[in-house]
């Protein structure tokens, strides 16, 4: 079980192409907070990231840089250049024409391509969420998220038949491989977050499990006998890694399954229940009550409008 790769396709993790950005000169342009998490892309030149509470960051072309959700930044010639505020209007017109937003003045000698990505709201996994910091990848550190970027630049360049369909599928793929390359490059930032969780091999191997299996009948007892560890070895690494424990955890993943099934679905609340690994409606009902504030059905009705 690809647990990454499980969650991502459960949480709703979609990326969109943002702007293509073409600056020359000096320049600078401060990004308002956006819903989702932003990850940007260096394709040539030399730009400064700017984050509050964080040192400024040079960024050379092949650099590449995550930003959680909500988190405003700007991005520069320099470290001491003074940003304006971002033309929203002009950059959706940009996007929507299929062009580049310029600042600065010519010629351009710096490229970045931003890249949104957004969860799904009814799933409370915060696999970007989480991040307390810009997660930052070096130019060369992962030779296959550098060729990714690549085959990304050269769509965007030069787009033939099916362009939209390619650069949708690599931007999706570029998010897998750039968390592969940060979690292989950055262990002393891993700690504290579900995306470092994934470099401890009691909580890989325990979180497999639980993925593979949502309906199983977990305790802690069982997954630590599954994982060959004791409980209070699993239930320490688990507190350790995602400050939660292990029966917690299970009870989240399920209802994050119910609730996207509940939403996209007509499957029967009993149904559901039983794929979700309760044993009865009444006791998922309680659990969820529990988790989502309302009944199953009630939920169900709420969230379809």
């Amino acid at each position: 079980m690809d647990v990454l790769a499980e969650v991502l396709r459960v949480s709703g993790a979609r990326g969109a192409l943002g702007v293509v950005l073409k600056a020359g000169g000096l320049w600078g342009q401060w990004l308002d907070s956006y819903p989702g998490a932003a990850l940007h892309l260096v394709s040539r030149g030399t730009v400064w990231l700017h984050v509050a509470g964080e040192k400024p960051l040079e960024m050379r072309a092949g650099d590449a840089v995550l930003l959680s959700p909500g988190t405003a930044h700007g991005m520069a010639s320099g470290p001491g250049v003074t940003m304006g505020s971002c033309d929203r209007e002009a950059a959706v017109r940009t996007v929507a024409d299929g062009g580049a937003l310029h600042l600065g003045s010519s010629p351009a000698r710096t490229e970045v391509i931003t890249l949104h990505y957004e969860q799904d709201p009814e799933v409370s996994m915060p696999v970007l969420s989480s991040l307390t910091r810009p997660m930052h990848v070096a130019a060369g550190e992962n030779a296959q998220f550098g060729r990714t970027v690549e085959l990304l630049t050269a769509e965007l360049t030069q787009p033939l038949f099916g362009a939209t369909a390619a650069v949708n599928s690599i931007v999706d793929l570029l998010l897998v491989q750039f968390v592969r390359a940060w979690l292989a490059r950055h262990p002393e930032e891993r700690a504290g977050s579900w995306l470092g969780a994934m470099r401890d091999p009691v909580v890989r191997d325990a979180l497999a499990r639980v993925h593979a299996r949502p309906e199983h009948p977990w305790t802690t007892e069982s997954l630590a006998a599954a994982t060959r560890v004791s409980r209070a070895t699993l239930s320490r690494h688990f507190r350790s890694a995602l400050g939660q424990t292990p029966g917690a955890y299970v009870e989240q993943w399920r209802m994050n399954l119910a609730s996207v099934r509940l939403r996209d679905t007509d499957e029967p609340v009993e149904s559901i229940s039983g794929a979700v690994g309760y044993g009865s409606p009444h006791a998922f009902s309680r659990a969820f009550r529990r988790a989502r504030g309302v009944a199953p059905g009630e939920y169900r009705s709420l969230v379809r409008g």
